[in-house]
C-alpha cells in the first residue's frame, strides 16, 4: 500500500510541476491555487509513505517519478525536444525508480 501512496504522490509531484509552467510564476490565480493544492498532496503522501518505505528510497523514487512524468509532459505540452539522448537519461531515471523498488526492505 505505502508504494501505490508514493506513486499517487509521485503523480501530484508532476502535476504541481507542471503547474508551474500554467501558473506562469504563480502569478495567475487558478492555476497557482491548483499547484500549490497538488505540491501539498503530494508532500502529505510522501510523508505518509516514508512511514513505511525508507526516506532515502522514498524521496528517490518520488523525485524520479516527478522527473520522468515532467520531462514527458513537457515533451508533450510545450514542445521541449524529444532527442535520443534526452529520453535515453529519461529511461535510466526509470530503470533507477524500479531497481529502488526491487531492493527495497518493504518490496
Amino acid at each position: 500500500m505505502a508504494w501505490l501512496v508514493l506513486l499517487i504522490a509521485g503523480l501530484f509531484e508532476i502535476a504541481w510541476a507542471i503547474g508551474l509552467a500554467y501558473s506562469d510564476g504563480l502569478s495567475k490565480p487558478v492555476p497557482a491555487v491548483a499547484t500549490v493544492l497538488a505540491l501539498a498532496i503530494s508532500m502529505l503522501l510522501l510523508a505518509k509513505a516514508t512511514q513505511t518505505i525508507p526516506i532515502g528510497t522514498a524521496y528517490a523514487v518520488w523525485t524520479g517519478i516527478g522527473a520522468v512524468g515532467t520531462a514527458l509532459l513537457g515533451i508533450v505540452l510545450f514542445d521541449e525536444p524529444a532527442t535520443v539522448a534526452r529520453l535515453l537519461f529519461v529511461s535510466l531515471i526509470v530503470v533507477g525508480i524500479i531497481g529502488l523498488h526491487l531492493v527495497s526492505p518493504t518490496h
